[in-house]
């Protein structure tokens, strides 16, 4: 199916007003359906966290949104703009944070941002003065020379989401964007991208981590089998329950210990 003909899909309009609309999108690889006519709004200002089991359709939903990879059928809008009609003009207004294996991590953490800046139009200045507020603000002055790929997995993944954010994106969006980041490296990043929120930023990230989407996310969706299970703020999704048993409840899979009888910590050496 065509681009153009994806709207014939759509059950209910978008919402123009939203950060992010998503209307019956679906994708399919070979025999396996990932993402199944999922529908979802996500308000500007929001920090939004997209929640699901291995396998839900996170990822592949993102990268549909985001235009690095093209539906089979459905409507995905950013800002009141048809991304598939002008995926190069939606790719400007979003930051989409890189994995650690698809940057040049041979070049410094100062030069990969520059990099970065002036791929999105900026002047080599204006992205050099960028890259050390970054830099600072990531706690990698220290690194700033240092090529990048000698850097600590924690480190990478700082540098990976400053070069989402030199552009001042509009909206960010985040794949598990604290997992190998230790405790302190985490606090300065959510102070950060709640800061980037309160301007009226929005922040969608993907995560596994229910505690640290239910602290720090004013939404959440939940994923399984490429839709949508429930949506609405944290508390609407909760339901008065703790987020992570809420989950569980949604998507099922949860069972009882399997007991094995050699697996007796070692009583039978004893």
């Amino acid at each position: 199916m065509s681009i153009d003909n994806m709207q014939g899909n759509v059950a209910f309009p978008p919402n123009p007003h939203a950060a992010v609309s998503i209307r019956g999108l679906f994708k399919r690889f070979g025999n396996n359906i990932a993402v199944n006519g999922l529908s979802l709004d996500i308000p500007v200002g929001s920090f939004y966290g997209l929640v699901g089991p291995n396998g839900a359709g996170k990822t592949t939903t993102l990268n549909m949104v985001t235009g690095l990879l093209t539906p089979d059928a459905g409507l995905a809008m950013i800002l009141g703009a048809d991304v598939w009609r002008n995926v190069n003009a939606a790719k400007r207004i979003i930051g989409v944070m890189p994995q650690p294996d698809q940057i040049f991590d041979r070049l410094t953490g100062l030069q990969l941002l520059v990099y970065a800046g002036m791929l999105r139009g900026m002047k080599r200045t204006e992205a050099t003065a960028r890259a050390r507020d970054l830099l600072a603000a990531f706690d990698l002055n220290a690194a700033a020379g240092t090529m990048v790929t000698d850097y600590s997995a924690g480190m990478t993944k700082k540098i990976c989401l400053a070069s989402a954010m030199i552009h001042s994106p509009r909206i960010l969006v985040l794949d598990e964007p604290f997992e190998s980041v230790d405790p302190v490296s985490s606090a300065n990043l959510k102070d950060i991208l709640i800061e980037y929120a309160r301007t009226g930023g929005t922040v969608i990230i993907s995560s596994h981590v229910m505690a640290l989407v239910e602290k720090m996310c004013t939404h959440v969706a939940v994923v399984n089998n490429g839709q949508v299970c429930a949506a609405g703020t944290i508390d609407q999704v909760a339901q008065g329950e703790d987020l992570e048993d809420r989950f569980l409840q949604l998507v099922g899979g949860r069972h009882e210990a399997a007991h094995l009888s050699w697996l007796d910590g070692g009583k039978a050496l004893a």
